[in-house]
């Protein structure tokens, strides 16, 4: 009875023995979506706002000081090179004309009488009828009224200028964009008039931040379109970069140069400039696959002959809300794993999922 239930304990305990010594099934391979690496990064596409300018505005102003009796430009005009802007009351410089013409006469009167002294002397003096200091003051006295003469004309002529100077008149075509004083107000010298943009060139102004402009070369091209109506579009290039930034908003003011501006694009307009920047040297991958390994950045690599995942660390160049430009760790041919990265484990293995490379 004994060596009977021993056979039974036996041939009981045999099928749990095998199932220890047998090797446990493989797990089934982890789906995912991947992509092979295949290009570099392409160059980041920057879109800034700016506004439509002259490129030569002028600020209009009196040389003197006065009351304006006149302004003939409203904002929006058009102005014609020679025409008169604005006036200034010019009695105070017609007085001034009037004494300094009297002052010419009068010295012109004085000069001649001393020349005809002069010559009553000189003819003396040759005759023995007359001394040499008498002669040598006859001389003295016309070259002093000489000298008065060409004073008094200087001073008619500054008259004649500053009589001028009432007058505000444009040195060149353009369209009236600001005033600057109203008939009736009392303006000193060199307060802006009227503000004229001068017909010619158009710039798109910009403010653009530092890091940006370490970024674009000066002669890149760039796309200027109209914020309201992209149909309406002209390309243009940097002309001028503000050396210093502004002291509120720091950034940096750029002026690009349009070339051949359509009609519509009018002073003033807002548009919207996009440059594309040279490409980075790295590899761009989606920004789903990056994850983190001890704390850097990471994504999963797929072995091509085990269909195995491993963690390997990248560097990340540049990043965006879709991609990642990777600038080491990988290589044009590496398939990175893009979906499903939060549930792997290093050596599982994995299932590409039709359509993925």
């Amino acid at each position: 009875m004994l060596i009977y239930r021993f056979a039974v304990l036996l041939l009981l305990a045999s099928p749990l023995v095998a199932c220890d010594d047998a090797p446990p099934p493989d797990p089934k391979p982890r789906p995912v979506r991947a992509v092979t690496l295949a290009n570099s990064a392409a160059g980041e596409t920057i879109s800034l706002t700016g506004q439509i300018r002259a490129q030569v505005q002028t600020s209009l102003a009196f040389r003197v000081d006065g009351r304006v009796i006149e302004r003939r430009v409203q904002i929006g005009d058009r102005v014609a090179a020679g025409q008169v802007i604005a006036r200034l009351d010019p009695q105070l410089q017609q007085n001034a004309l009037r004494t300094a013409q009297a002052n010419l006469t009068a010295a012109q009167g004085q000069a001649l009488q001393a020349r005809n002294n002069f010559g009553r002397q000189q003819a003396l003096l040759n005759e023995g009828y007359t001394s040499r200091t008498h002669f040598d003051q006859a001389q003295q006295t016309l070259q002093t009224t000489e000298a008065q003469v060409a004073a008094a004309r200087a001073q008619l002529h500054t008259a004649e200028e500053e009589l001028s100077f009432t007058q505000l008149v444009a040195d060149a075509a353009g369209t009236a964009t600001a005033v600057g004083a109203e008939p009736g107000e009392v303006v000193p010298p060199g307060r802006m008039v009227v503000e004229v943009a001068r017909d010619g060139g158009l710039d798109a102004v910009f403010s653009v931040p530092a890091q940006l402009i370490r970024t674009v070369s000066p002669d890149v091209v760039v796309d200027i379109a109209l914020t309201d109506d992209p149909r309406i579009a002209a390309k243009g290039r940097v002309r001028e970069l503000a050396p210093q930034a502004d002291p509120a908003t720091r950034t940096f003011a750029v002026k690009v140069g349009l070339i051949d501006p359509p009609p519509a694009m009018r002073l003033g307009a807002t548009v919207t400039g996009r440059v594309t920047t040279a490409a980075p040297r790295g590899i761009e991958i989606p920004a789903s696959a990056l994850t983190q390994a001890d704390g850097r950045p990471a994504v999963w690599v797929i072995d091509p002959q085990s269909q195995t995942v491993s963690l390997r660390s990248v560097g990340v160049l540049r990043y965006d809300a879709t991609s990642i430009v990777v600038s080491e760790g990988l290589q044009s041919g590496d398939k990175v794993v893009t979906a499903g990265v939060q549930v792997l484990r290093p050596g599982q293995k994995v299932r590409v999922l039709e359509g993925d490379r």
